[in-house]
């Protein structure tokens, strides 16, 4: 994938897990190669990598769409969380020191304190967090890799339903967690796991619309100017234009910058590729 691909695909990437680009929306190449000012090839590259991380579709004859997950995909996608989570307390179990087990605890009890103070919508993003910051004290990449891939595969979930949880119950569910692991009660804290991503799964309630649904160029105006994931900064066009498809829809453009093809020393190397990451 060229390092153009690879910043669209971030920034549509961003834009459905800030529920702008939301489950179902067309994602056409003719569209967002006039918003981004590439070619189609460049932004299929960007499509096909968002397929492989499940959040698009890619249908034959009909394009490109914000993948629409089922209830059996999201009981999969929780299936496949709590089977990393599992071999990570695994490695906790034996590997953890005291730096790690207090970490642990202090992020239970920011989530304790968001409870508390009636902030479910941090305690949301806290009790999130807390299974990133589970899956990184195992120093192992490819889990987390594996694992960040799952986490954004929900994002789709949250953006299609609304989700009804025990926020106590689920904080509750992270302490044992830490408490039985650092006894050494492994067989306990796998079931655990279990549990807890179960409950998740039945506090969601499908076939509700969340988001409203915006056009691609609406969608991904906000991030044209700014960063995504560490992408360099995307400068819009100016200026913006009607598109000539007479329904009078405007179309944001960016412009991408060039790579040199054939730079003569590492010096003009190293300028080239400040850019874009590849």
């Amino acid at each position: 994938m060229s390092s153009r691909s690879q910043t669209i695909a971030d920034i549509l990437t961003r834009a459905i897990i800030d529920h702008r680009l939301v489950p179902g929306c067309k994602l056409g190449e003719r569209e967002l190669s006039e918003i981004f000012d590439v070619s189609r090839i460049v932004v299929r590259q960007a499509l096909i990598r968002l397929a492989d991380d499940g959040l698009a579709q890619i249908e034959r004859n009909r394009g490109a769409f914000v993948a629409k997950p089922s209830m059996q995909e999201a009981m999969e996608i929780y299936d496949a969380l709590t089977l990393v989570e599992q071999g990570v307390a695994a490695q906790l179990s034996d590997r953890l020191g005291p730096a790690g087990w207090a970490e642990l605890r202090q992020h239970v009890e920011r989530q304790r304190q968001a409870v508390a103070a009636g902030n479910d919508a941090l305690a949301d993003v806290l009790g999130q967090e807390f299974h990133s910051v589970f899956v990184r004290l195992s120093r192992n990449k490819v889990m987390q890799e594996i694992h960040a891939q799952l986490v954004r595969r929900t994002t789709l979930l949250r953006s299609l339903i609304t989700a009804d949880f025990d926020y106590c119950n689920l904080l509750d569910d992270h302490s044992r967690v830490v408490d039985l692991l650092e006894k050494g009660r492994l067989k306990q804290a796998m079931d655990l796991i279990d549990t807890h991503h179960r409950a998740v799964v039945r506090g969601y309630i499908m076939d509700r619309e969340v988001y409203a649904e915006m056009t691609p160029a609406e969608a991904l105006a906000p991030y044209l100017d700014g960063r995504v994931d560490g992408a360099a900064p995307i400068a819009p066009r100016a200026p913006t234009h009607q598109s000539g498809n007479g329904n009078g829809t405007a179309h944001v453009h960016v412009h991408l910058p060039k790579q040199d093809p054939a730079p003569k020393s590492r010096a003009s190397t190293k300028k080239a590729n400040r850019g874009l990451q590849s």
